[in-house]
Parts: structure tokens; C-alpha cells; sequence
């Protein structure tokens, strides 16, 4: 066995091989695998085989595209069967919100690549003659969808990485991994010790134990899945046997499962709610192959739909069920790339779609590792997503919950309910008392929107269809009303929302921000490192305010930060919330090795409120004796200032577009500061506002958000951040790399468009943008402006289209829609109102 190596990968299942595959495609022959038993002995052995390419993450549906071509690819290079069928995938709608859902997938598709049919009832019998079509409204198909044997994958992973020169030791458990003084990481086995640059976990199952081992809490837990496989029925052998097609796979997502034809019978896949989390803690370290005692009676309800839909489900014993452990993160989707505190150790973990996203997953992971970039956005999967916040207790409740609702319609408003609320602002309480209707970010309760106080939903308007998966609304909250249903369309929130626009364009606003990600960098060489890793040019003077991005080595935008000189050498970062552990991690990894620059995470110290609107100065300087005059406090600075009996530093800006300060301040002064503004705001008739209502002014004033309008795959300049980018001012992370790009040219261009037309619903982003019949760009944002009374679409498109006046078309919920491409920050263009 090697005791050197430039890479090792822990973990024998499909997604370590794939990892260890593309690493040695990637050049490095000098890569190890190590598995404790025998490849495929943990999920991927008894895994159901499937390639689902539906997905509304933009990040995963790269990943299963690419997995989907690769597998047939990797078959010739290898010369071994992987197994895999192009059966193709129907999936079933029996309701108008699926339908929408499927609509809008379908815009994404298209911007991915992906093609998608519409089936009607008929066409569908076509298919799959054994279906019984009543009460469907259609489905979609993907032609290039279908299965694969996982065993014989990995096999064939395994082939191809060895003949690349990577070397697998079965047989070969982990017993310890540790950073040496180099920064090389020791792995240890009961075979002999490997020194490596760099780890990659793909454990599975053992994530856990594997967590423990370098001290991370990693956020994946197992649920157990059970799936059947019947006996053969006779008429499906005799299809077979007269030259019929293998069936496609099927599913009834309104019943929660998935069937395809297995050896001349059906195997038929649930989804159910009460599937338990597993492996809690690990596996026992002598489980291998291992399965639990089924449990049919969990699986009733979808059974039972599964003979109505497809009546020969009916007619046959069951042959084997198998109940095995599939891991879970809180949001479904895999966790993809760099662990948090460490460096050059590397996670491929948390796959609920493991056989699907095994391919695309590896080849990203060697992307990065080798690159020091993915080539596509991964923030939807990136494992910083989550915070130190998803303990155990926390993954168990969310992963169960991601299980039962894998069906489930994915709105784009869904705020599901379990573990919550977790973490909440002091003025949570007085937030809820006004009506607030809560959303959740990074753990946070914050409000999205507020009802009246005796407002619910009418009942009429709740799910009231017999499918398995009718929850188009969400729990009655506090008062036991009611207050949100969810759809792809404009919702019953919609006027609230825009009475909230109101109030703030018209008088003021307060809104509660404290999910913020803040930290204080400090020391001697802070502002020539934050000049050196950010940019833009970095506010000299103190009480000044800059909005600075970090770009990736490729120049592309990895995050955004508004920066605040609050003293010599003393600087205050503000990030977007949900990105916490993401920013704050590159920051802490990018430090000097000298000490002379330090940071300092102060998120759950200080509290934002944000005040905005035309008497937002009205309002505050009631409370204090600082000169809030524009001559005296102009935009884009910031003080520190009393605010009645309570302090605040105050900075003048905001995202809504508006006149307005951020008060950042000692959380265990919130409420104090929130009953004193809203006490001096009555007068002027002041109300809080919520998420959607700073998204909808957002909208209005071209304001980009990541990993939407920013991302890695755009340029900074393709995003339209000319004024936040200097190339000039020195070097700078990824200044090489975007002046190269913008030499080449351009593929994209950031624009604003007015939707025309459309009555009911709006773009929500990645929908398809058209000029006949070419696909020109996908939408990043859309919504409604309730000051400019207009739809609208923020999105990347040809350069050559985004002259002010060209007109295209966008694709929402399936229909084409007269777009026209406008000036940038329609509302208030000159920033009149935040200058006031």
C-alpha cells in the first residue's frame, strides 16, 4: 500500500469511486481509495438504480445532466455494462399545481439543456399500456432519462480510474485522520498510514463517524427507504417476449412513489411520511450489506394508489422488499465541496440521489480540487450551506422531513416547518404580535410578509384533493389561523405584500434584518489584505461605506460584503445571512499567516433593523442628537449614534431603494431600539414589512443578489458590477483571470426586463428567455414592482440583446410572454430618493 499520495478518497460506494475516477481523468494518477469492505458493501448495493433528471436546483440539475451523459460514455471507454436502460422517465400530474410545477421545471430544463416532453392522457396510455389514465391531467417525459445497475457502475468507475493509474485498497478501514504540522493530512488504516494533500469523504452511511474524526459536525443523518419488487406478471413477460419495449419509469408524484419494470415484474418505490432516521450515530462497524426489517404498513397508502394506477401492481406477490439507509441533509440536496475550518479536505456526502448525482458530483469535486474552481455553480449543494446550528436533533427532525416530502410540489414561497423556530431575534415576539408571517434562513426566523391579524386563508382555498401530497399551504401558526397558501402563481399574500410596498415608497418602513452575516476584521494589515482579496476599493475614510465583492480565481463573483471603516484599522463586514459559514469560511482561510489581520464573527452579537422610507429621517432623528441632515449624514456613510437610551451604529443605505438607515446594534438592545422607532414612527404611520417586499423594491432598483444575478459561471462584469470592479487599483483575487475573460469576450449580459402581458403569476428565476425559436438567456430573478406597477425579470442574456428596447419573450409556467428589456434600476435610476 502506498504510505503517499496526492489524494486520498475514504469510501468505496458509487460517489467515492466517481470522485476518484474524475481525479485521475483530471491528470492525477497519484490517488487513492481506500473502503473498509468491499466496493458498493454500503447504500449503493441495494440502491433502486434510477436517473431522475428532474430537479428544480440549478446546481443539481447540472450535476444529474452530466451523470446521465457520462454513464453511457463511461461504458465505451470501459467496455463493461453499467446496466443502464433509456427507458425514460414519465412523471404523472393529476392536479393544476403540479402541472404549474412541471411547467416551470420545464423553462429550467430548457436553460440546462435538458429536453422535456408534454404528454397527454393518451400518450401516456401509449407508453405505458397497463396504466389506468383516469383523473390525469398529462405528464412530462424525459427521453434521456432511464436506469442503471449501481454495482456494475462502480465497476466500471473502478476500471477506468485504474487504468488511469489510481490505485483502490479494499479491505482497508480508517481508523484516524489528522492535519500534520505541513498541512499534509494523515490517514490512517489498519493497513499503514497514507500522507496525502488533500481528503475527500465520500463515506456515506459512516459520514458521521468520519465528522468525529476531524471534529466537524457534519449535516447529514440516513433515513431509511423501502422499496418492493413483486413477482413477475405474466403479461409483462408476454409483452417482453413478442418484442415489446421495457416499460419507462413511472411516477405518481402526487401519490409519492416511483415504479419501473424489474425482471418481468414491477418494483415500486414510496416516499412516505414517518420513515425513520438511521445510523444516528454510524453504523455499527461490522455492517455491511446491512438492511432493516420492512414495514409495509407505513407504505399502505401509496401501495393502495399504486394498484389503482397500475392494477397488475395488484395481481403479483411481492418477490423481496428492501429497507436500507439512504442519507439526508436537511434540504435534500447532496453536500458537494470544501469542509468548513479545514483546509483541502474535501465532502462528497449527504446524496439521497446518490446513483443519479454520483457522476456529475465527482466530476465537479475534481474540478475543484484540481482547479481550485468548480465549473458551475455549486452554492445549491456547497456544505457550507448550512450552519453549526443543524445538530443532531435539529438533522433529525429536517431529514425526515426532506424524505416525506420528496414529492411533495416544491413551491417557491415553501417554508417548511420542522425544527422550527430555532434561532430568533429579540423582536421575534413583537414581530409575531403585528402579524408576521416567518420564513426561515440559516436557522433564522425572519418575516416575509404580515396579515392582519384576524386574516386566514379561506378554507375553500386549502388542498382539498385526494392525492397523497396535497400540502399547498402552511401550518396554522400561533393563532391557529391559516395565513399562507403556497403556489407558482401570485398567491394570496400578493396584495399584503404590495400594501407593504406602499407603506415604505409612501411613509415608513421597519425591517428586521439581524440574520445578517457580521464580522469585524482588524489589525495592522487589515486594509491592505481586504484591498488584496475584495474588488472594489476599500472605504479610506472612517465612517465611509463601500459594497465589495470576492471573486473567484476565474472572476466570476463569490461573495458580496458591504464594508464599513468604523475606525483606523477596523473594519465591518455584512454579508448575506444564508451564506454565513460560505463567506466567513473564505475569509478565515484566506487570513495571512502573520497574525497581522484578524476576524472576529459577531453575528448573534449584533441586531439590524432596518428604517426605510421618505420620513425615515423624521422618524430617527426623534430619538437621537446626531444631525441626520444630508449635508451632515450623507449616503453611504455611517455613525455611531444614540438612539434614545440605546446605541446603534447607523448606516445609510439599504436594499429597497428608499431613503432609510440600517441600525446595527446590541442585540440585547432590540427592543428597546424597535418599541422606541416604533412609538416615534406613528405619526408618520409607520408599519414593519417583510422579505418579499424588500425582494419586490429590489426588483425595482436592478439589485443583485448570489448566487442569482452573481455567480461564479457569470463575470463580474457580465453581471453589471463595472463601478464595483477596478482592475486598476492593484491585484486582487481573480483581477488576472477577468481581464483575460473580458478579452476573450463575453457570452452573457445582465439585464432588467418588464414582463408584458401576464396576470397571474411572475418570473421566479431560471425561467427560459427566447428571440424565436433560440434560446438567448435564462431569467436569475423576477416578481412583481408594486411602485412602477409592473412585472419583472432581472436575467443573463446575449450580449447583443441587452440594448435597452430589444424585445424577447419569457417562458413562465409553459407560456411565452412579450418581454422587453428596459434601463437598468427603473425605479428611481438616479438614486434621488436614497440620496434625499
Amino acid at each position: 500500500m502506498k504510505t503517499h499520495a496526492r489524494a486520498v478518497v475514504i469510501g468505496g460506494g458509487v460517489v467515492g469511486v466517481s470522485t476518484l475516477y474524475h481525479l485521475a481523468k483530471k491528470g492525477w494518477s497519484d490517488v487513492v481509495l481506500v473502503e473498509r469492505n468491499e466496493l458498493t458493501s454500503g447504500s449503493t448495493w441495494h440502491a433502486a438504480g434510477l436517473l431522475p433528471l428532474f430537479n428544480l436546483s440549478y446546481s443539481v440539475g447540472q450535476i444529474h445532466k452530466y451523470s446521465v451523459r457520462f454513464y453511457q460514455e463511461l461504458a465505451e471507454e470501459t467496455g463493461m455494462d453499467t446496466g443502464f436502460r433509456k427507458v425514460s422517465n414519465v412523471r404523472l400530474a393529476r392536479t393544476q399545481d403540479r402541472w404549474d410545477e412541471y411547467m416551470y421545471y420545464s423553462g429550467i430544463a430548457r436553460t440546462l439543456g435538458i429536453e422535456v416532453k408534454q404528454l397527454s392522457p393518451a400518450d401516456i396510455k401509449a407508453l405505458w399500456p397497463y396504466v389506468n389514465v383516469d383523473g390525469l391531467l398529462g405528464a412530462i417525459q424525459h427521453p434521456e432519462d432511464g436506469y442503471i445497475q449501481p454495482a456494475d457502475l462502480t465497476q466500471a468507475l473502478a476500471r477506468g480510474a485504474r487504468d488511469r493509474g489510481a490505485e483502490i485498497y479494499r479491505n482497508t478501514r480508517v481508523t484516524g485522520i489528522a492535519r500534520q504540522p505541513s498541512g499534509d493530512w494523515l490517514v490512517k488504516t489498519d493497513k499503514g498510514d497514507i500522507t496525502a494533500e488533500h481528503v475527500v469523504s465520500a463515506t456515506g452511511n459512516f459520514v458521521r463517524q468520519t465528522g468525529a474524526m476531524i471534529g466537524l459536525d457534519i449535516p447529514v443523518i440516513p433515513v431509511e427507504h423501502q422499496y418492493i419488487v413483486t413477482e413477475p406478471h405474466p403479461a409483462i413477460q408476454e409483452h417482453r417476449r413478442s418484442g415489446g419495449l421495457e416499460l419507462c419509469v413511472l411516477r405518481e408524484s402526487d401519490s409519492s412513489w416511483y415504479m419501473r419494470e424489474e425482471a418481468g415484474g414491477l418494483l415500486l418505490g414510496p416516499y412516505e411520511k414517518g420513515a425513520p432516521c438511521c445510523y444516528v450515530d454510524g453504523p455499527d462497524e461490522k455492517a455491511e450489506y446491512e438492511l432493516f426489517q420492512e414495514d409495509l404498513e407505513r407504505l399502505e397508502p401509496h401501495i393502495e394508489t399504486a394498484i389503482t394506477r397500475v392494477p397488475y401492481f395488484g395481481e403479483v406477490g411481492i418477490k423481496k422488499v428492501y429497507n436500507g439507509a439512504i442519507c439526508y441533509t436537511p434540504d435534500g440536496s447532496p453536500i458537494v465541496g470544501p469542509a468548513w475550518d479545514l483546509e483541502n479536505f474535501w465532502l462528497n456526502e449527504g446524496h439521497s440521489f446518490g446513483v443519479t448525482a454520483a457522476g456529475g458530483a465527482g466530476w465537479q469535486l475534481a474540478e475543484w480540487i484540481v482547479d481550485g474552481e468548480p465549473t458551475i455553480d455549486m452554492m445549491g449543494v456547497d456544505p457550507r450551506r448550512f450552519g453549526p446550528y443543524a445538530s443532531r436533533g435539529y438533522l433529525k427532525e429536517k431529514n425526515e422531513e426532506a424524505y416525506a416530502n420528496v414529492f411533495t410540489m416544491h413551491y417557491p414561497d415553501e417554508e417548511r416547518a420542522a425544527a422550527r423556530p430555532l434561532k430568533m431575534a429579540p423582536c421575534y415576539d413583537r414581530m409575531r404580535q403585528r402579524g408576521a408571517v416567518f420564513g426561515s434562513v440559516y436557522g433564522w426566523e425572519r418575516p416575509n410578509w404580515f396579515a392582519p391579524l384576524d386574516y386566514e386563508v379561506p378554507a375553500d382555498e386549502l388542498a382539498v384533493d385526494d392525492t397523497l401530497t396535497n400540502h399547498n399551504h402552511a401550518p396554522a401558526d400561533w393563532t391557529g389561523k391559516v395565513r399562507e397558501k403556497w403556489s407558482f402563481r401570485r398567491s394570496n399574500y400578493f396584495p399584503f405584500v404590495g400594501e407593504e410596498c406602499k407603506a415604505v415608497h409612501e411613509g415608513v418602513g421597519l425591517l428586521d434584518m439581524s440574520a445578517f452575516a457580521k464580522c469585524h476584521v482588524s489589525g495592522p494589515g487589515a486594509e491592505a489584505w481586504l484591498d488584496a482579496i475584495l474588488a472594489n476599493r476599500i472605504p479610506k475614510k472612517i465612517g465611509r461605506l463601500g459594497l465589495c465583492h470576492m471573486l473567484s480565481q476565474n472572476g466570476g463573483v463569490r461573495s458580496e460584503f458591504t464594508v464599513y471603516k468604523a475606525r483606523e484599522n477596523g473594519y465591518y463586514l455584512v454579508s448575506a445571512g444564508a451564506f454565513e459559514r460560505h463567506d466567513h469560511d473564505y475569509l478565515t482561510k484566506l487570513l495571512p499567516g502573520d497574525g497581522s489581520v484578524r476576524v472576529q464573527p459577531v453575528t448573534t452579537q449584533l441586531g439590524v433593523l432596518v428604517l426605510a422610507g421618505p420620513r425615515a429621517r423624521d422618524v430617527l432623528q426623534k430619538l437621537t442628537d446626531t444631525d441626520l441632515s444630508n449635508a451632515s449624514f450623507p449616503w453611504l456613510t455611517g455613525k455611531r449614534i444614540s438612539v434614545g437610551r440605546a446605541v446603534a451604529d447607523a448606516m445609510r443605505v439599504n436594499f429597497v431603494g428608499e431613503l432609510g438607515w440600517e441600525l446595527h446594534h446590541p442585540i440585547d438592545m432590540q427592543n428597546t431600539i424597535f418599541d422606541l422607532v416604533m412609538a416615534a414612527g406613528k405619526d408618520y404611520g409607520i408599519r414593519p414589512f417583510g422579505i418579499r417586499a424588500m425582494d419586490s423594491m429590489r426588483l425595482e432598483k436592478s439589485y443583485r443578489l448570489i448566487p442569482r444575478e452573481l455567480s461564479i459561471e457569470y463575470s463580474a462584469l457580465e453581471s453589471g458590477l463595472d463601478r464595483f470592479v477596478h482592475p486598476n487599483k492593484g491585484d486582487f483575487i481573480g483581477r488576472d483571470a477577468l481581464v483575460a475573460w473580458q478579452q476573450k469576450g463575453f457570452q452573457n449580459r445582465f439585464v432588467t426586463m418588464e414582463v408584458h402581458g401576464i396576470r397571474d403569476a411572475d418570473a421566479r428565476g431560471n425561467e427560459a428567455i427566447w428571440r424565436g425559436d433560440d434560446l438567448v438567456g435564462r431569467a436569475t430573478s423576477g416578481g412583481y414592482g408594486w411602485r412602477l406597477g409592473k412585472s419583472l425579470a432581472l436575467a443573463m442574456v446575449r450580449p447583443e440583446l441587452g440594448e435597452i428596447g430589444t424585445d424577447l419573450e419569457i417562458q413562465i409556467l409553459g407560456d411565452r410572454y412579450k418581454a422587453t428589456v428596459i434601463e437598468e434600476s427603473p425605479f428611481d435610476p438616479q438614486n434621488e430618493r436614497l440620496r434625499a
